[in-house]
């Protein structure tokens, strides 16, 4: 249950969010390339039945103590545990400059089929203020993709043999038929127009405006359209996490701000993952938005 601090602060800063309403491109009814199977769909909803999202919760103060020292670097990538995920995810020393692009790698091999890999961190702590904050971004460079690749966002617990943006409270872009997602079981729906491929090399980054709840998406350096917005609304409901989509075979490097971004403005303090985690709602200076 929600704690009573929680309650509070939610009724004193809680304001009347964006409305949300679909995005206004017609939404496929299948998938471009490939379908999932029926059966993990039905498990999906029941998972969703039997497990409300958790509400958002206070890090602990060895997290907290690890952020002020590593900053962006203290963000990781959890190991799925559902047996079908087949590949490795390193974790990088933020101490040594060996890393090519962030903190973690994920290497999916050929047998692994559609699973979900979360940051251990929250991207969004809903009980944190963000006075003077953007937003959130983070970015994933394409070192290989033999299979397809997902980056987005969810809240846990999210069913992790499913792809971002096929369940509850998840979005996610897909890029092999570059399609966009949320809460979408089916085909999805087209994202830009001017985004007609990715290919190894590509850094593809993913962001959320705090002021609008708008997720949108870069590529190699530039912003792409809202791709959502009013989703995440209120923000102090939930605890939002890095959400990665795996089958095939791939290879990625993901960065939470540990390397310079290549969309240029995510470098900037009022987006980074570190900056609006330490000052709880309603204990800053000013009024949580």
């Amino acid at each position: 249950m929600p704690s009573t601090l929680y309650l509070l602060s939610r009724r004193r800063f809680e304001r009347t969010p964006p409305a949300w309403n679909p995005s206004p491109e017609v939404p496929h009814k299948s998938a471009l390339y490939r379908e999932a199977a029926s059966g993990d769909w039905e498990r999906a909803e029941a998972f969703c039945r039997g497990h409300c999202p958790n509400p958002p919760r206070l890090l602990a103060s060895n997290v907290i103590d690890r952020i002020q020292e590593l900053g962006c670097g203290a963000w990781g990538l959890e190991h799925p545990t559902n047996g079908r995920f087949v590949g490795n995810i390193e974790r990088r020393d933020p101490n040594k400059s060996s890393y090519r692009e962030g903190a973690c790698n994920v290497r999916s091999r050929k047998r692994c089929r559609d699973t979900c890999v979360m940051s251990d961190l929250p991207l969004m702590a809903g009980l944190y203020d963000i006075v003077g904050r953007r937003g959130v971004y983070y970015e994933v460079r394409v070192n290989k993709m033999d299979g397809v690749i997902a980056i987005g966002t969810a809240c846990k617990p999210y069913p992790s043999w499913r792809m971002p943006g096929w369940n509850r409270l998840s979005a996610g872009l897909h890029l092999d038929d570059l399609r966009k997602f949320f809460e979408d079981p089916d085909g999805g729906r087209d994202y830009a127009p001017g985004l007609s491929q990715v290919s190894p090399g590509d850094v593809v980054g993913c962001g959320y405006e705090f002021g609008i709840g708008a997720l949108f998406f870069a590529h190699n350096g530039r912003r792409l359209p809202n791709a959502f917005v009013g989703i995440y609304m209120p923000r102090v409901d939930h605890d939002v996490y890095a959400a990665l989509g795996f089958d095939g075979e791939n290879d990625v490097d993901v960065n939470f701000g540990m390397s310079t971004f290549r969309w240029n403005e995510g470098n900037d303090v009022g987006w980074r993952v570190d900056s609006h985690v330490g000052h709880m709602v309603g204990s800053g200076p000013g009024q949580d938005e």
